[in-house]
């Protein structure tokens, strides 16, 4: 990148920059679906899940499985049951999302989880004011944007 290139990774995580450093993976452009210093209520995520995972950052994955776990238990709480999968999942889809990471969101027919999603750029080690403060945001792209359209996506599980 000291060239004036611009590299694009297709699939990084916030563990992968920290395990490159900010020297090398610097001006790298990346889209993530979630980052922890985004905003205050990913910040209190974070500071109760790094000291848990040896001082690691939550990544989007992580958000991810628990915004998935806590609608999950929101549709089995409404079916007072999690006997029948198939009840369960078609409550998950029911269901509007709201939680404290993704905020409020959709499920899809699909089974897709429907966010925003966002453009980040590593920061140079000169930006980074603090451990973790790796990405600026370049821009927030709308959750009806972010994913491929349900009309083009050819799931078996939608029907027409």
């Amino acid at each position: 990148m000291r060239g004036g290139q611009k590299l694009a990774a297709l699939l990084a995580f916030i563990t992968d920059v920290h395990a490159l450093g900010l020297e090398t993976s610097q001006g790298l452009i990346m889209t993530e679906a979630w980052y922890w210093d985004l905003n205050d209520a990913n910040r209190e995520f974070a500071k109760k899940f790094a000291p848990q995972n040896k001082g690691i950052y939550p990544t989007m994955v992580h958000a991810g499985v628990y915004s998935a776990v806590t609608h999950y238990l929101k549709a089995v709480e409404a079916l007072k049951s999690d006997a029948d999968g198939k009840a369960v999942v078609a409550k998950m889809k029911e269901l509007p999302t709201d939680d404290k990471l993704f905020g409020k969101g959709t499920v899809r027919a699909d089974g897709r989880k429907i966010h925003p999603a966002y453009l980040f750029e590593v920061k140079s080690p000169e930006e980074s004011k603090y451990p973790g403060d790796l990405y600026k945001l370049r821009a927030t792209i709308p959750a009806e944007e972010a994913f491929r359209p349900i009309k083009d996506d050819n799931c078996p599980m939608v029907t027409n």
